[in-house]
């Protein structure tokens, strides 16, 4: 059976047509990379918090903040009802105290910042827009140092308050508390840089979190055991070149050693002035490299 193709004459009538949906070029302002990268530093910074994602993502860093911040007070109370001469703590020891707290924070909240974002395949959409492989890790760095920042500075704040309340000496405190900011300073650059780093290695949020957990308990808990073996056997010499293995004990080696902070170590005395030289230089030298592997890295993610 044969199909007859319809004759011009017959073919249905054309209905295409043309609709103006309101589509229309932008004319505005063009914000460029300085923007980006400001908005970039600032949704990591409330996302390191759990600002502005789901209730649940709240709960874990806004219970570490909490856990920082009520020795404070505590000790705050103390002072204020017992009529303390001084409070019961050093704020440069805070830290050093409750650095569990700190790398348990850095553990979630570093792989939450950058692991996601290799892992769903997200920079490539960062990069589509003007903003550089250099802005990216500028911003997220600077945002993690940031809230590490709030974390440690926080409490201190407190005690410098509370001393006021308690009537101490208010220069003396507020020396104290600027040497405090110092310390937690350089601990949040370094901090931030190390847990970065090592949440950026692997798109694998879990991988991340053991990862930076690794490398500050591990090396902490390995370089305080050999501490004590020179401090037993009384090589008190090695103490302080041991103290070069460890983020924490870097800060605490440079906060005895220039800060006038109590040390942690276990002849109770750190470093000198001349070994400390050699800790600003490690300090300084392991931030920069962070920052340097973290641009390294970006480098080979692709659009």
């Amino acid at each position: 059976m044969s199909t007859q193709l319809p004759r011009p004459s017959q073919a249905a009538p054309d209905t295409t047509q043309i609709h103006n949906i309101g589509y229309r070029s932008y004319d505005g302002p063009r914000l460029g990379r300085a923007y980006a990268r400001r908005s970039l530093f600032s949704q990591s910074l409330r996302g390191a918090y759990g600002l502005g994602r789901s209730a649940k993502s709240k709960v874990l860093p806004m219970l570490l903040f909490a856990v920082m911040c009520v020795p404070a007070l505590i000790i705050v109370a103390v002072a204020v009802v017992a009529k303390q001469s001084k409070l019961s703590i050093e704020y440069t020891e805070y830290a050093i105290y409750l650095q569990v707290v700190i790398s348990i924070y850095l553990a979630s909240q570093a792989p939450q910042s950058v692991s996601r974002d290799l892992r769903f395949r997200s920079v490539s959409l960062y990069f589509s827009r003007p903003i550089e492989r250099s802005d990216y890790v500028l911003a997220k760095f600077g945002a993690m140092a940031s809230a590490l920042f709030v974390l440690t500075a926080s409490p201190l704040l407190i005690l410098w308050i509370g001393s006021l309340l308690a009537k101490l000496d208010f220069a003396e405190q507020t020396k104290m508390f600027g040497q405090g900011l110092v310390s937690v300073t350089l601990l949040s650059l370094l901090f931030g840089g190390i847990g970065l780093v090592m949440a950026a290695l692997t798109p694998r949020r879990g991988f991340g979190v053991a990862a930076v957990i690794a490398v500050l308990t591990v090396s902490y808990g390995a370089v305080s055991t050999l501490m004590g073996i020179a401090y037993v056997t009384e090589n008190q010499d090695a103490i302080q070149w041991l103290g070069l293995f460890s983020p924490m004990t870097l800060i605490d080696g440079l906060q005895t050693a220039f800060l006038g902070a109590p040390s942690a170590f276990p002849d109770g005395g750190g470093p000198g002035a001349g070994v400390g030289v050699v800790y600003v230089l490690v300090v300084l030298a392991l931030i920069a490299g962070s920052y340097g592997i973290l641009m390294r890295r970006y480098r080979k993610v692709g659009l």
